[in-house]
């Protein structure tokens, strides 16, 4: 039996490939050993377009627009032959950290009063970026890359105008979902406020009724939040007392169960992006330390409800610090050019 060596250098590695040779079998192995003297090559998704599916992420990731998320296709996609390319995250250092709460503003707990509207402040318009935005525009590869694949497989399922309305129907639902909601809650507060039954999220409001007892002491509704100091905002569901802890509540609505927090994405980063906001500023006078994240279903079982203690948001307020540095540093570089 006889063996050869070919010596292939490529970028980031070498590869060797041995090839042994006999009359009836042909046998190949590679051996690839890393080499730190050359670039790491950069793949095709770090650059993925996301501005030309804007809507769609925004349908998937937003706080207004719900989403089961591209995660499905992850499960479902066995046969199809894209292949997420190997990625190692890079780690960043934070630049500038400021604390979750406000040492300015008391953290002290008091009851809401009797009788007491919940708080409903607009969002004002300038050109301060939304929390939205900027886990939009700081997506990680890995998530684009699934969300891409999963936009693919829905267009051939469906058509392009078939996932367009698909969009726009959950888009839709999501909406709805959320103003029941606001009146359901509104009504905890002897607030009567008019609300058309709809069959089409009926499951939905049956999903978190077993949530709805657990919360109390409402105080603020779908209200605009900002932070003063980071020149962010956002418009946030609803801050209210759950299990006797004052929270921020975040409704998502999803068609496969989600049991765990790592199933939610970047749902959890945009809770502690608003529970900080909340805290820098002066139009509310309380602060709020945890967080309620419920994902309703559509078959109408019950929802599962995660919940952030102080410590978890803390966790992901770094994690959001950090994608809003790099939202303002891709700012500064399309400025330059």
């Amino acid at each position: 039996m006889r063996s050869f060596h070919l010596l292939v250098r490529k970028s980031g590695s070498l590869t060797v490939f041995t090839t042994l040779l006999s009359e009836k079998n042909i046998f190949h192995r590679t051996l690839t050993v890393s080499w730190p003297f050359y670039k790491k090559k950069r793949t095709e998704y770090e650059n993925i377009d996301l501005p030309k599916y804007g809507n769609l992420i925004n349908y998937l990731t937003s706080g207004k627009d719900r989403s089961d998320g591209p995660k499905r296709f992850e499960e479902d996609g066995a046969g199809c032959q894209n292949k997420l390319p190997a990625h190692k995250a890079e780690t960043k250092l934070l630049k500038n950290w400021i604390p979750l709460m406000n040492p300015r503003k008391s953290s002290q707990h008091r009851e809401v009063p009797q009788g007491q509207l919940p708080l409903q402040i607009a969002l004002q318009k300038n050109n301060w970026a939304s929390v939205t935005s900027v886990l939009h525009q700081t997506m990680p590869a890995e998530q684009a890359f699934y969300l891409e694949r999963w936009k693919q497989r829905m267009i051939l399922k469906l058509g392009k105008e078939g996932f367009e309305e698909y969009v726009k129907n959950t888009f839709q639902k999501g909406k709805d979902f959320h103003a029941a909601m606001e009146a359901l809650l509104l009504a905890k507060g002897n607030v009567v406020k008019e609300q058309k039954e709809d069959t089409s999220i009926s499951s939905y409001v049956t999903s978190v009724k077993h949530v709805l007892q657990d919360i109390t002491g409402v105080r603020a509704l779908e209200s605009a939040v900002q932070h003063e100091a980071l020149y962010y905002q956002g418009l946030m569901d609803c801050i209210a007392d759950y299990r006797g802890q004052l929270c921020l509540i975040d409704w998502k609505t999803s068609e496969k169960p989600k049991p765990f927090l790592q199933n939610t994405y970047d749902n959890p980063l945009q809770i502690a992006a608003y529970i900080g906001a909340i805290n820098h500023d002066r139009n509310y006078d309380f602060q709020v330390n945890c967080g309620l994240l419920v994902v309703a279903y559509k078959d109408g079982s019950p929802a599962h409800s995660h919940f952030m203690s102080f410590e978890l948001c803390s966790q992901y307020w770094d994690k959001w610090l950090l994608r809003l540095e790099e939202f303002k540093e891709k700012g500064k570089d399309n400025a330059t050019k």
